[in-house]
């Protein structure tokens, strides 16, 4: 059954996303809200730009909330799985950053992405491993970012 602005409970998805995003405007505001800031900085300081942020994400998503557009109903089965898997593989990645290091964290991350993207485990590895140390690269020696080499190798 669907209605005129999508499948049946599609409007509750969109709720349900514009509640989460206004939660994390919400946060994101007050976070914004205690950055300290010298007398010496500039006239309007350094969190302007942050509450800005916040406060846009805010009322964009309270209009969201109250006018939700069309959207594709939920995924089942192996797709749910596959979606879920992802958010799952960022936030290990996150916390295996510091006992095993940027370069295993990232090719752990990249690797179980290509997985689930198809790809055979021969390639998904040499992805991880090629995109760990591109970033790696790119971080520590262009942008001179202190990367963790991992508690668990002493470094």
């Amino acid at each position: 059954m669907t209605s005129s602005t999508g499948p049946r409970g599609a409007g509750r998805s969109d709720r349900v996303g514009a509640i989460v995003l206004l939660v994390f405007a919400l946060l994101y505001g007050f976070e914004a809200s205690r950055i300290a800031y010298s007398f010496s900085s500039d006239p309007l300081g350094p969190r302007v730009f942050p509450m800005m942020l916040a406060g846009a994400l805010a009322l964009l998503s309270v209009i969201y909330l109250l006018r939700p557009g069309g959207a594709e109903p939920w995924p089942q089965g192996r797709l749910l799985a596959q979606s879920l898997a992802i958010p799952g593989l960022v936030l290990a990645a996150a916390l295996l950053l510091e006992p095993l290091g940027f370069a295993v964290a990232v090719t752990i991350l990249v690797t179980g992405v290509g997985r689930l993207f198809g790809a055979s485990w021969r390639l998904a590895i040499l992805g991880g491993l090629a995109q760990a140390a591109l970033w790696f690269a790119v971080f520590r020696y262009l942008l001179e970012v202190y990367l963790p080499g991992g508690a668990v190798f002493g470094m």
